[in-house]
């Protein structure tokens, strides 16, 4: 216990472990950051691959998105909108 090296060591390890500016808690805070910041970048992946596809449906329906959509109509014609009931 008195060797001068010995107690250097224990020193220093306790200094890593606990006081340090990159101790053990300051680690596992930022690993669980990490893992919840992942989570949310796969779920605004995808987000945006649903966005991109439904930008792609209405580039290439344009009619049809804006008539079932914002029930659009043309000059000459007239639009029902047939609502259901719910039987309660």
């Amino acid at each position: 216990m008195r060797n001068r090296y010995f107690l250097a060591l224990v020193a220093f390890t306790f200094f890593m472990v606990f006081i340090d500016r990159h101790d053990i808690s300051t680690q596992f805070r930022l690993h669980s950051t990490v893992e919840r910041l992942e989570g949310d970048l796969d779920r605004f992946d995808d987000l945006i691959d649903e966005a991109e596809a439904e930008k792609l449906d209405m580039e290439t329906n344009r009619e049809t998105f804006a008539r079932e959509g914002y029930f659009m109509q043309k000059d000459d014609e007239d639009v029902f909108i047939i609502v259901e009931k719910d039987d309660e």
